[in-house]
């Protein structure tokens, strides 16, 4: 059974705090004389309760894990962990904006103290944020078997955690171009079909800096694993161009779903969990990633500085990398599946609908889809403030 998206169910994850608040508001709190916001290692870690105290605190989004149809108060794989370990999970769905959160348990982290929480699931774009800024522990991969076998190659190794110590892939997903095949008349296959004439006004791109830039720049044929200052600039002239002469109707959240269904928008910038739940009410509805490839995305786990049950939390970690658990996850949540071997399992299932998911190139990318597939270098602090300058004067316009 499908069920809602999570990034569709959830508020808007954009904001223009997250392109110029998080990084300048520690500046301006560091010149203000506040303890500087970076954390040495030997800051981190504090006396591990695990052993003697059962339980850990998870913070997530919002339908972003399995629950049971008859009782949505029930989480099948994370009840299985809890009487497998005998550790109680306070599991919080508290996580609706990075920005939000971020500056909720900012002021512990930035001062040596425990936040409260001993995992939590960002948007590896800001999980980017928090380890340069030394505010997660690494994590103990000799207690993490699974991780170590299992994790996705494609996923291994962002700029900022090479060897992913530091942060786990919850799920993952694409962004891509979404389009109605009946209203349109026609395939998309480049970035630059959303240009075409008879798309005019009919186009939608996302909001976000980091949500968007990727998949433009990809259209022109930057590597978006080391782009550039001037491949950023490039892209922004392009779609500076595009919005003056009326090609794009609006710039969106997640609500470009809204104007996908109505007809409204003919082609926009999507995500594919996103359009896996439109194409159940409109089979017309189709996902392409793009011939110049599509940006591959993660929300990721990370356990805080001062955490007090670290070993509990990389141990649940390790769980959810257990091929059976991925694949019990994957049926309900319909992202990218971190776990490749889960697909496996899924396809050999006496289910029809649950054995169709692991031929879907959405949630298990293979062959061409998947050689497309690419992890984008994030934005340094350093750039950020000029960049999202330039951006959100485009998204203004």
């Amino acid at each position: 059974m499908l069920h809602t998206s999570v990034r569709g169910s959830a508020p808007s994850r954009r904001s223009v705090l997250r392109a110029l608040g998080g990084t300048a508001a520690l500046g301006a709190l560091a010149g203000c004389g506040v303890p500087s916001a970076y954390v040495r290692p030997g800051d981190r870690s504090a006396p591990d309760r695990s052993a003697a105290d059962h339980r850990l605190t998870w913070s997530n989004w919002p339908l972003y894990i399995d629950t049971d149809d008859d009782d949505p108060n029930r989480r099948p794989t994370l009840d299985a962990f809890e009487k497998r370990t005998g550790i109680s999970v306070d599991y919080v769905e508290e996580i609706n904006d990075n920005d939000e959160f971020f500056g909720k348990i900012s002021p512990a982290l930035m001062n040596h103290r425990p936040t409260g929480r001993d995992l939590i699931v960002i948007s590896d774009w800001m999980c980017a944020r928090y380890v340069r800024l030394g505010w997660v522990q690494r994590m103990d991969r000799a207690e993490q078997p699974n991780v170590e076998k299992y994790l996705d190659p494609l996923l291994r190794r962002p700029a900022f955690d090479p060897g992913r110590m530091f942060t786990v892939p919850w799920q993952s997903g694409i962004t891509g171009i979404a389009y109605d095949r009946r209203r349109l008349g026609r395939e998309i296959r480049h970035v630059k079909d959303l240009w075409a004439s008879d798309l005019k006004g009919r186009v939608t791109l996302l909001s976000g800096l980091d949500e968007a830039f990727a998949l433009l720049m990809q259209g022109n044929g930057a590597d978006i694993t080391r782009w550039t200052a001037a491949d950023f600039h490039t892209m922004c002239d392009e779609v500076e161009r595009e919005v003056r002469r009326g090609q794009i109707r609006r710039f969106t959240g997640n609500d470009y779903t809204k104007d996908l269904i109505s007809g409204d928008v003919l082609a926009c910038q999507a995500y594919s969990g996103d359009v896996i739940q439109l194409q159940a009410d409109n089979p017309h509805i189709r996902f392409v990633v793009p011939e110049e490839g599509a940006e591959l995305w993660s929300d990721s786990l990370m356990i805080p500085d001062r955490a007090a049950h670290k070993a509990n939390a990389e141990r649940l970690v390790d769980y959810y990398y257990t091929p059976s658990v991925a694949a019990e996850l994957a049926t309900w949540v319909n992202y990218v599946c971190p776990v490749p071997a889960a697909r496996h399992i899924l396809a050999d299932s006496s289910d029809k609908d649950t054995a169709a998911l692991a031929a879907n190139p959405l949630i298990f990318p293979d062959g061409p889809v998947r050689d497309r597939l690419a992890v984008a270098r994030d934005i340094k602090p350093a750039e950020r403030p000029e960049f999202a300058r330039r951006w959100n004067a485009i998204v203004g316009l």
